[in-house]
């Protein structure tokens, strides 16, 4: 029996994916779940490993294809399964996954020019049929790249490059090198998807300052104790968030047709800034695990979000973000949620800054926050509460302590 390996629907609305690199080639035999291809998607570059055990009888895509959901990518099974699949291969216009739509076929005489001989062998799936007419673009004047021909989504893009290096004034600065063309592809075209989503939700935010002086005396001590794992201010905030969230349930919540669901759990997602844009690993029931279980995890899931080696399973599930501008010297933010959520939290820069405390000025380590939030599901006075119990955990280390243990 022949297995047909197809490239799996691994949601997140994710259609295709970019294949990097075979980990295998055909006449290998190969064990149940060994690797057999990385291929990069718009979260991750994944690793999928083989369903079956048997040998590798056809490959059908090479190092950079792309390949969309549904598509088969290899075969495997038997020598003699290999003599079948030879005598039924897909007829010309068919793909593995079933035959592409073709343009209606254009009668030409054959001194016609190139581009009406050219478009009877138009083959193409149709959202990218549907996509080139929305830009504007004759798909009998582009030449696949995809197996026999086929136009892909790509091709559409780098034609969008090319119509737009035809303007005179662009293509005489192009000349000199006065700008430089970055595509819109990968996940920084998810990216625009995604806000793309987020348009219509009304987003509000709230801001606010929180003296963490304390907190920030006790986690120079404990970072002392612990030698195997950096302990950063973003473990404690997770807790006093989760601790704030229990007693604020609407913001750990998602509005679901007509009804606000709250979620009973708490899996806190991390943003995490890339070259390609923004991961957002998720660290799942972390109102279960320590403080030092939190930090490991923080370090590993934002190792693998930069090196693009995340799980998909780990950038699923998230009841409420958090994103540290700060890190990189921000102060204030007005963040875009993730999408299913009800709120997003901004942290801004520690600095230092007088205060009045017990009647005397003192120079103190302030935390700026920014809460944004859906207001279809709350409102400002909502916003307010949350951040005036996560105030008192972080400015009260004795109440935040007696959370964490």
């Amino acid at each position: 029996m022949v297995t047909q390996f197809k490239f799996p629907d691994v949601g997140e609305g994710i259609h295709e994916g970019h294949i990097v690199s075979w980990l295998v080639k055909e006449g290998d035999i190969v064990k149940e779940d060994q690797p057999l291809i990385k291929v990069e998607t718009d979260k991750a570059v994944v690793e999928l490993p083989s369903p079956v055990t048997g040998k590798i009888l056809k490959i059908y895509f090479k190092a950079g294809d792309i390949v969309k959901v549904g598509e088969t990518l290899v075969d495997i099974g038997s020598e003699m399964e290999k003599i079948k699949i030879q005598k039924t291969a897909p007829k010309k216009g068919q793909s593995v996954v079933g035959e592409l739509e073709e343009a209606t076929e254009v009668k030409a005489a054959p001194k016609e020019n190139k581009s009406k001989i050219a478009s009877k062998e138009i083959k193409s799936l149709p959202s990218v049929r549907k996509l080139a007419k929305e830009m504007s673009i004759d798909l009998a004047t582009i030449k696949g790249s995809g197996k026999q021909g086929e136009i892909l989504e790509s091709d559409l893009k780098k034609e969008t490059s090319k119509l737009s290096a035809q303007i005179q004034i662009t293509k005489k600065y192009d000349m000199y090198g006065y700008v430089d063309r970055i595509p819109l592809q990968g996940l920084r075209a998810q990216i625009k998807i995604n806000m793309e989503k987020q348009a219509t939700i009304p987003i509000v935010t709230h801001m606010d300052e929180i003296d963490v002086t304390e907190l920030w005396n006790i986690r120079e001590k404990e970072k002392k104790k612990v030698k195997d794992v950096k302990i950063t201010f973003l473990p404690y905030i997770i807790k006093a968030v989760i601790a704030s969230l229990k007693e604020n349930k609407i913001l750990n919540s998602s509005l679901e047709q007509d009804a606000i669901v709250i979620k009973k759990y708490y899996n806190i997602g991390i943003a995490v800034a890339t070259e390609e844009g923004l991961i957002v690993p998720v660290i799942k029931g972390a109102e279960k695990k320590s403080l030092i279980e939190i930090a490991k995890e923080i370090r590993k899931l934002s190792e693998q979000a930069r090196q693009r080696t995340l799980d998909l399973m780990d950038l699923k599930g998230s009841t409420f973000t958090i994103t540290n501008i700060g890190s990189i010297g921000g102060m204030y933010a007005t963040p875009i949620l993730n999408i299913g959520e009800a709120a997003v939290l901004a942290l801004g820069k520690i600095y230092e800054k007088p205060l009045v405390v017990n009647g005397k000025i003192q120079i103190r380590k302030v935390l700026p926050v920014s809460i944004a939030f859906d207001h279809r599901i709350l409102d400002g006075a909502h916003a307010a509460l949350f951040t005036n119990k996560l105030k008192e955990f972080l400015e009260d280390p004795d109440e935040l302590m007696l959370e964490l243990s």
